[in-house]
């Protein structure tokens, strides 16, 4: 039955499956799922048929929901349909959004953050995802993108109305491609020919939605489980978290499977205790953050043998995602995934994203050490990448990070460890969260004259006394003079903060 409605008509027929009203808010769905029963079902003129039987939706910590409504760019749109695949590393959800009679786009889910994405037409056929290898640069329709990521995906379970359906369970790949502008471009081959569709990162306050989920919705009891190591009750609050550390036993567990399954843990020693205790609520930059995890990982200079560590914090705003807090030697900044990939330069010299250029300061391997609290995404402790970091203006920060399937990219702002202690009101440990950029030299500009001039006349005596010994000793021994000199190991290279999936 077709009712009028706005700008187009609104379809509502019985479930072949349970006899319940399913509703068609949008001409272009084509298949839809059955609220009451989980049977999927396909519109063939006025009627319904089943096609069979959806599997249970993985809920999430979102406070999207269907039937949300907002605005993109003053074009009013509603969320009519939801999608949630799984990969290697988790999950990620696409909620369809009806724009207008014509056009229907995608929200979903990015590195913590939301992409908003509209189909996209190729003007040449999209290239063969294996042609597509992660960090090589190629042209789309004129347009030149990075491979960022290159996955198999497959459909786990969806909601409301859908303008296609992948086959349930079935992998296909996704590539992702993103350019200097801040524009992602997704590949799916789950079809003949593979479907475009481009976006760029959206801010849930910018698109004036209502109709969202209250927080009196989500459960803040959490799910609960016994930890496989120990035994002992461990608490996940986030819903759509793929790692937890046991309170007890501080083993890594690995969720991406679900509860249900066989859960793989793998046990830490040497436990690093944070600076930040987990759960810690702090206010940066205007807003709210929780600290839901934290990492310890340890770098080495390309050619070098010293190794340096840093510590990251995965803080939670229910409005603006995810960010990292990182306490490194040189400083604290606050990093963000981003959405479009720099142009890198120079043999990896200088990079290039949204009109500034940074340039190059350090180029190590990293190691994840150590683990504690929930992360979105799948980590492990010795998952391993190659980084990248970039200084630029006023303290801006750029790192790259690669891993054999994907690489991201994280921008974000040098802060000042003093402010860190007060945004989460530990004033009274400030002392703890001074770094090596708590500008040592200003202090010395408070040096008198006479001070300065007396250091610079001590050291010119040690030198003549070392320089004297050091011929004597040519003098006096048959062998070479060794004299001594600094180690070459970089001081330095410390994460400004990586990206993650």
């Amino acid at each position: 039955m077709a009712e009028a409605g706005g700008t187009q008509r609104h379809y509502r027929a019985p479930c072949p499956g349970c006899g319940a009203p399913v509703e068609f808010r949008s001409a272009q769905s084509v298949y839809a799922v059955c609220p009451y029963c989980q049977s999927t079902v396909v519109r063939r003129g006025e009627q319904l048929a089943r096609v069979g039987k959806m599997a249970e939706l993985f809920e999430d910590f979102s406070p999207l929901q269907l039937f949300a409504a907002g605005h993109l760019q003053n074009q009013p749109f509603t969320l009519v349909g939801r999608l949630q695949y799984a990969y290697a590393g988790g999950r990620w959800t696409e909620w369809i959004a009806q724009l207008d009679g014509e056009r229907q786009g995608t929200l979903s889910e990015d590195n913590g953050s939301y992409v908003f994405s509209l189909p996209y037409a190729l003007t040449q056929e999209a290239p063969p995802a294996d042609a597509l290898r992660v960090g090589m640069t190629t042209a789309i329709n004129g347009q030149s993108y990075t491979v960022a990521s290159n996955e198999e995906a497959a459909l786990l379970s969806a909601q409301g109305e859908l303008p296609r359906l992948p086959e349930l369970g079935r992998p296909f790949r996704v590539v992702e491609l993103r350019n200097d502008r801040g524009l992602v471009l997704s590949l799916e081959y789950g079809s003949q020919p593979p479907t475009a569709w481009l976006g760029r990162q959206v801010a849930l306050a910018d698109l004036q939605l209502t109709g969202l989920r209250s927080e009196s919705g989500k459960e803040e009891q959490g799910r609960a489980f016994n930890c496989p190591n120990c035994g002992a009750p461990v608490t996940v609050q986030l819903e759509g978290s793929k790692s937890v550390t046991c309170g007890s036993c501080k083993s890594l567990i690995d969720l991406s499977a679900g509860i249900g399954a066989e859960l793989k843990y793998a046990v830490q020693d040497e436990p690093v205790k944070p600076l930040i205790a987990l759960g810690s609520t702090g206010r940066l930059e205007g807003s709210d953050w929780q600290v839901v995890g934290f990492q310890h990982r340890m770098g080495r200079s390309l050619g070098e043998d010293e190794q340096f560590g840093w510590s990251e914090y995965l803080l939670y705003n229910r409005q603006k995602g995810f960010c990292f807090l990182v306490d490194a030697e040189d400083g604290w900044s606050l990093v963000r995934p981003t959405t479009g990939a720099p142009v890198v330069s120079g043999g990896g010299a200088s990079a290039r994203y949204l009109g500034t250029t940074y340039r190059q300061q350090y180029s190590y391997d990293a190691e994840t050490t150590y683990v504690a609290g929930e992360f979105y995404w799948r980590v492990e402790r010795g998952q391993r990448t190659s980084n990248r970091d970039y200084a630029g203006p006023k303290g801006a920060v750029l790192s790259l990070e690669r891993a054999d399937k994907e690489l991201t990219w994280s921008l974000g702002n040098r802060l000042d460890g003093a402010a860190v202690a007060q945004a989460f009101k530990l004033d009274a440990r400030k002392d703890q969260f001074k770094r090596a950029d708590a500008a040592p030299l200003s202090a010395a500009s408070g040096l008198g004259c006479g001070t300065i001039i007396l250091i610079v006349v001590v050291v010119i005596i040690l030198l003549l006394i070392l320089s004297t010994c050091s011929s004597r000793d040519s003098n006096s021994s048959g062998s070479p003079g060794s004299g001594w000199r600094s180690t070459g190991g970089s001081y330095g290279g410390y994460s400004s903060g990586g990206g993650h999936k």
